[in-house]
């Protein structure tokens, strides 16, 4: 049997999360503001929660319709066969609800009113009048967008960026989804140079050690829909992990970097990069971007520097940002990829950004600038 299923993912980076799920083997079937859906069957949320990198959550779509009135949206809810979905003790809510654009807007209100509509129709069909909701878990989440409902099941649980590696995190830490999208975006590959100076908690360098290692990166963690045997047989969660396992490898050479002025956060980054099992992959070292330097060329920069929301930093950013463009300059035929909200930031570089992308970190909205230098020569092969 086929579902549709839909992956929300960063605003703007809707083509890379695109992209990664046609990779998978599994058509499109329409891209909005920060989701994508897609068609496949059950197996399809098992691979879809682990291998996806850039996805936020996997739902399963129980449906989408017009609604202008909450009389409307609860007969439709109730209309919809949700015993196929939810047993007699399924523990249900609506987990959240967001509208834009539509004349339904509380989003408490939507909450409400759907789940007293799958009460009624599961009271109906139960002939029980009271749920006791001791089973397994099913949260729903109500999208309106236009005065269109969409309405999905979430399969993941816990967020997707919570990789399972994070135990300690920066002031300003950047998603692992996030990194890993941003990554995705340019054309580094394992076998490439790729520094980090501002690592952190070592978010960006451990996405790029687990690409390099085809690690995927829902492996270290479990799903809310382990335990959805009605729907989701054990057997699919075993073989999609079977098929992680099976495509993992052992890069024969890695050069990655992670930078920090901070040595209680390079030791942070040690350690995740240790819980995610790519610690050997990644060298980490306390020090400050005024001493980025690499003999090698054709490299990789990639930063989350200080944007200066606190405003005693804010005074502190023009020579932060001037050492950054500072060290650019001097490596030699190096390509720069950067995240800030930071607006003098292209000026500090020397020079204007390649391109340019408005991406939102968080709630704050940044750009990703891209700083790109010339193509390695290719490599020749012998005979």
């Amino acid at each position: 049997m086929e579902y549709e299923w839909i992956a929300p993912c960063h605003f703007g980076l809707e083509a890379v999360c695109k992209k990664e799920i046609a990779d998978l083997g599994y058509p499109v079937t329409q891209v909005e503001d920060g989701r994508v859906t897609f068609r496949g069957g059950p197996e399809a949320a098992c691979r879809a929660n682990l291998f996806l990198r850039t996805a936020e959550r996997v739902l399963l779509k129980v449906a989408a319709f017009p609604a202008y009135t909450f009389d409307q949206l609860f007969e439709a809810v109730k209309a919809l066969a949700w015993e196929e979905y939810i047993p007699q003790d399924g523990k249900f809510w609506v987990s959240k609800a967001t509208s834009i654009k539509s004349q339904l807007f509380s989003p408490s209100d939507i909450q409400s009113i759907v789940k007293k509509a799958m009460v009624e129709r599961l009271k109906q069909v139960y002939h029980i009048s009271w749920f006791p909701e001791t089973g397994t878990e099913y949260p729903l989440r109500v999208f309106f967008f236009k005065d269109t409902a969409t309405l999905g099941l979430d399969t993941s649980g816990e967020s997707l960026h919570r990789r399972g590696y994070r135990q300690m995190v920066s002031k300003a830490p950047i998603t692992e989804t996030l990194a890993a999208a941003l990554i995705l975006l340019t054309p580094w590959r394992g076998d490439r140079i790729f520094v980090d100076p501002f690592c952190g908690s070592g978010t960006f360098p451990i996405e790029a050690a687990m690409m390099a290692a085809h690690m995927a990166p829902g492996m270290n963690r479990s799903f809310l829909a382990e335990k959805w045997d009605n729907l989701l047989p054990r057997k699919l969660w075993y073989e999609a992990a079977d098929e992680a396992t099976d495509l993992v490898i052992e890069p024969e050479h890695t050069d990655i970097q992670g930078y920090d002025l901070d040595g209680d956060m390079v030791r942070a980054a040690r350690e995740n990069a240790r819980s995610a099992g790519v610690d050997h992959l990644i060298h980490f070292q306390q020090r400050p971007v005024s001493q980025l330097s690499h003999p090698k060329k054709y490299g990789f920069l990639f930063m989350n520097p200080p944007y200066g929301e606190r405003l005693e930093e804010r005074e502190n950013l023009p020579e932060l940002y001037r050492q950054i463009g500072e060290r650019f300059q001097a490596l030699d035929a190096w390509s720069a990829y950067m995240i800030t909200s930071y607006p003098d930031a292209e000026k500090y570089m020397g020079r204007k950004a390649d391109r340019n992308r408005k991406i939102y970190n968080g709630m704050m909205k940044a750009y990703f600038y891209q700083f790109l230098g010339p193509k390695p020569p290719r490599r020749k092969h012998e005979g």
